[in-house]
């Protein structure tokens, strides 16, 4: 497995242009580009999907450290589109201490654990516009499920 620093490096977050947020607040952002615009002129739902997504990943990344030694998978993603994204498109990302807490112990017991990673998007003019979960399984490398 090929580690990163940021999910930002992955291929398809690159591909679509997922950054780190310019806004120390922020966690990720995608830039305000016509190609990522669906057929009423806001920012396509994919788009959106993907970097609810990649935030969800970026907290869990930086809570590790790196990606060495752990495999995640997203298992499962709701989401409620709550307006229009325009423009640049930001995330904020969260998980409870316990939660994290929980899962450091999972993982140093069974080799294996579950997590939700809540994720909110704005975009450039503050709008809320997409409210996220996203359930990861992570498992050690070397553990069986």
């Amino acid at each position: 497995m090929d580690v990163k620093n940021s999910v930002t490096e992955l291929p398809f977050n690159s591909f679509l242009g997922i950054q780190t947020a310019a806004e120390p607040a922020r966690l990720l952002q995608l830039p305000s580009d016509k190609h990522y615009l669906n057929h009423l002129g806001t920012v396509h739902a994919s788009a959106q999907l993907a970097l609810a997504e990649a935030s969800s990943g970026e907290l869990l990344l930086r809570h590790f450290g790196s990606a060495q030694g752990i495999v995640p998978v997203v298992r499962r993603l709701e989401a409620k589109f709550r307006r229009p994204a325009n423009g640049v498109v930001t995330s904020t990302a969260g998980v409870t201490p316990e939660s994290l807490a929980q899962l450091d112990i999972e993982l140093s017991s069974k080799g294996r654990s579950l997590i939700s990673v809540t994720v909110e998007l704005h975009d450039q003019s503050g709008a809320h516009t997409l409210s996220a979960t996203v359930e990861w399984f992570i498992q050690r490398v070397g553990a069986t499920s």
